[in-house]
């Protein structure tokens, strides 16, 4: 075990904010632990050297997540506070030890010691040049060999980034890196909500929907000293990212599929209305293709409706930080024009339909031949019902325009 350095820890009962108001810390330097036996003590001893070497006040809080290896005493000996956290999880360990923590700006890291935290002063120094959040970034600094599987060194981590940056803009390199700073100001604004590993992307997904300010920094990721497996699960939680960052991207889980499908569909229903497509002299496409372009049309007018009823929850929920597009059409949009546009859809397919029916009559109720035209009219007046209550079930999510009009600038 190591000596026990001294630090610059506020004794508890001291007032954490100074008489102007402002945070008495500089940074508060939060690890989740969970059997960290082997490595902890190495990851606090860098960290209260870097802030004596720095000049900067500051603590090492340690939320533990139920250890049952000695890491708390561990903790203790080594000069860290300790937080004992009920609630098993990534994510619920660094909420509760955020919550306690009392400086201006937080840096965490995890406690097998593959991150060097003589690295706290340098995301300090970002933060304090204006980034609401400062990311490290292991591609850039530095990965050694047998400090990252080549599963998430080749496909995984630079694949969720990738998909991060599609999605929410958020423009980072290496989304899932465990080293990060940020300032209280935004840590208080972003009310993350995940108590697993999901917490990573989460704050990331909501920093970008809020603007932000995200910078990158090179580290160096070093081979773990854990002694152990990891708690990480490759596929486990890699579906579980994915599934967390569609989750946030109702456009992209919902309407872009959703709206790609009811093009189609009337394109293809609107295409073989006048009769058989010929696109080869073997290949001819008639109304079994048109069937297909109707139920098309109609799977995709779902899709944005449950689209549509995502977005809304997302926004009442806080999910969703990109309030202008929604507030602007929550202005123009209300359950009497959903109703008028569904109204219109239903009436030009019913006259549609009625019109078919009157021409069957006045045949003496003969052979039916017009499939085509019943196909296609019913498809107005289906998609008109569809919006009809649609429209209503939006009203009953009770989300009054007021919800989205609160201000979530930084300044």
């Amino acid at each position: 075990m190591s000596s026990n350095p001294q630090t610059r820890i506020p004794a508890p009962e001291k007032e954490a904010a100074s008489a102007d108001g402002r945070p008495e810390l500089d940074v508060s330097v939060v690890i989740p632990c969970l059997n960290e036996a082997n490595s902890l003590a190495f990851c606090i001893e860098k960290a209260i050297a870097a802030l004596r070497s720095s000049g900067l006040r500051g603590e090492v809080i340690v939320a533990d997540n139920g250890s049952s290896d000695g890491s708390i005493e561990i903790a203790k000996f080594n000069g860290a506070k300790v937080v004992r956290v009920a609630e098993r999880g990534y994510g619920a360990a660094l909420k509760a030890g955020i919550a306690v923590s009392r400086g201006e700006y937080v840096v965490m890291g995890d406690a097998d010691d593959s991150y060097d935290f003589g690295e706290v002063p340098n995301f300090v120094r970002a933060l304090r040049e204006g980034s609401d959040l400062v990311m490290g970034n292991r591609f850039r600094g530095g990965i050694k060999p047998g400090a990252m599987p080549p599963l998430h060194k080749h496909f995984g981590n630079p694949g969720l980034s990738r998909l991060v940056n599609l999605f929410f803009g958020a423009g980072v390199g290496d989304s899932y890196c465990g080293l990060r700073g940020f300032s209280r100001q935004l840590y208080d604004k972003l009310d993350l909500r995940c108590s697993g590993m999901e917490f990573a992307l989460e704050f990331v997904i909501k920093a970008s929907q809020i603007g932000a300010r995200i910078t990158e920094i090179p580290i160096v990721l070093w081979p773990d000293k854990r002694g152990r497996p990891p708690h990480l699960r490759s596929f486990r939680d890699g579906w579980r990212s994915l599934r967390f960052m569609l989750l946030y991207a109702p456009n992209w889980l919902y309407l872009v599929p959703g709206g790609a499908l009811l093009l189609l569909g009337f394109a293809l229903a609107l295409w073989l209305l006048p009769g058989p497509r010929q696109l080869t002299p073997r290949v001819t496409l008639d109304i079994h293709t048109m069937v297909f372009g109707v139920i098309f049309a109609l799977l995709g007018a779902e899709i944005l409706s449950i689209g549509a009823f995502a977005k809304v929850f997302s926004y009442a929920a806080r999910f969703d930080r990109g309030t202008v597009s929604l507030k602007r059409v929550l202005k123009r949009v209300t359950l009497e024009t959903g109703l008028l546009v569904g109204a219109g859809l239903f009436l030009v397919g019913f006259l549609g339909c009625a019109w078919i029916t009157w021409k069957w009559i006045a045949s003496g109720f003969g052979p039916l031949y017009a499939i085509r035209q019943i196909l296609f009219w019913s498809m107005w007046l289906f998609l008109g019902i569809q919006v009809i209550f649609s429209s209503f079930f939006l009203s009953m999510l009770g989300v009054s325009r007021e919800t989205f009009i609160g201000d979530y600038d930084l300044n």
